[in-house]
């Protein structure tokens, strides 16, 4: 059985985090996964619950955080070097940009036969000035040598890599879109629609906003906000928005909230008839989700974003930015309307139709689910990711074939013979 050490930066709420665990789980028994872990920092919300209920325990790097911080580097470099020697795998995979650096550098030391590199996102635009980015660009190319291949989760994504940003050839880049357990989003919707409502204090005529993620300078909430304000001032419906999550940018938003004059409370606090409510970070995203009409992106960059999965999996219609891979996880006018990130109006213009129309909402909502279940189900990522390994590990000198499952030789032989 070959040996797999997946590396991931931190478990917190998000989409990276489901696809290590989901890969991590769901290639047994055809491979041996062991999770090594970073930290999460103070303001993020933990995910180690979902490891917890999926049977997964990780190994802990205490200093293979998300920051860069020089001492800590080398040390996790270090311990992860332990690690491949004590397990031997047969591939090091890492994911996200901190231990794909610490990771395949391990790797490439320790000569693991098969290193493989996922791009949940990428820091190339919208992060750093001119100076640092060109700084992280140079190490990614640099890394990109030490790799055996590359996943980009979006063609949109692979695109941006490898031709905009040249991290290396396209030949070097797999496109393999994140897989989800997602049948939760799709059951007991009404029920879950109304302890949502009931908690939150939302009338049955009430068209409900959301927004979901990191509350950080890319996720870009301020247009979210002026969105809002836009509609509020404008539509004959009653509306009330939802911001949900967490992080460093919480002030900030809070203050371009009283900028446009947009009332409303933080998690915990009385509701009254506030426009705007932030929740804080939930981990019942089924209900938020179940609960809300309209969903909404307005980041300045993505890679795959999750919450417009599992929006069209709860068979909501979306609103977002044009960025990254948004384009590659909706169909544009059928289950989302999306505008240009230097096209404001545009943007608020079509969360108002969404808002004022109740069938266009009803339409697109329905369009959702039976794209998202065919394109991002567990077991299609599972699957092409069998695939993938297997493909690498008979490509690669060091492995007799000998030490392939004879089910994998099977289908390279059928195939051979179409």
């Amino acid at each position: 059985m070959p040996k797999i050490l997946r590396i991931h930066n931190r478990l917190i709420t998000g989409g990276p985090v489901y696809n290590v665990l989901n890969l991590t789980k769901f290639l047994e028994p055809d491979f041996e996964t062991l999770l090594v872990v970073g930290e999460k920092e103070y303001h993020e919300q933990d995910a180690g619950f979902l490891a917890e209920q999926m049977g997964i325990k990780p190994l802990m790097v205490p200093e293979m955080g998300r920051s860069i911080h020089p001492l800590k580097d080398y040390k996790a470099y270090h311990k992860i070097t332990e690690i491949i020697k004590s397990f031997k795998p047969d591939i090091v995979h890492t994911h996200a940009a901190k231990p794909g650096a610490v990771g395949r550098l391990a790797a490439h030391h320790m000569k693991v036969p098969v290193i493989v590199h996922t791009y949940h996102g990428h820091v190339f635009h919208s992060y750093f000035n001119k100076a640092k980015t060109q700084v992280f660009l140079n190490i990614e190319r640099y890394l990109a040598k030490k790799s055996t291949a590359l996943v980009a989760i979006s063609p949109e994504q692979k695109s941006e890599l490898a031709t905009q940003y040249r991290i290396a050839k396209e030949s070097k880049f797999k496109v393999v879109p994140l897989g989800f357990q997602l049948e939760r989003f799709m059951e007991d919707q009404e029920a879950k629609r109304k302890a949502f409502r009931k908690e939150f204090n939302v009338a049955d005529d009430e068209i409900a906003l959301g927004i979901t993620g990191r509350l950080v300078p890319v996720k870009n909430h301020d247009l979210f906000l002026e969105a809002l304000a836009y509609v509020l001032k404008r539509t004959t419906k009653k509306v009330k928005a939802f911001i949900v999550g967490d992080g460093t940018s919480s002030a900030d938003i809070q203050a371009k909230a009283q900028t446009l004059n947009i009332p409303y409370c933080l998690n915990g606090e009385p509701l009254r008839d506030q426009a705007l409510i932030f929740t804080s970070w939930r981990s019942d995203m089924d209900v938020i989700n179940a609960g809300l009409d309209i969903v909404c992106l307005t980041s300045l960059n993505e890679g795959t974003p999750v919450s417009l999965i599992e929006a069209q999996a709860a068979n909501k219609p979306i609103v977002s930015t044009a960025v990254g891979g948004v384009k590659d996880v909706v169909k544009e006018g059928t289950t989302a309307l999306l505008a240009s990130i230097h096209d404001k109006q545009t943007l608020f213009d079509h969360l108002l139709s969404l808002v004022d129309n109740d069938a266009l909402r009803t339409r697109m909502g329905k369009n959702g689910v039976d794209f998202v279940s065919e394109r991002y189900g567990v077991q299609r990522l599972a699957s092409d990711f069998r695939n993938l390994y297997y493909s690498l590990l008979e490509g690669n000198t060091q492995l007799g074939s000998e030490e392939l499952p004879a089910v994998f030789k099977n289908q390279q032989a059928l195939s051979a013979r179409r």
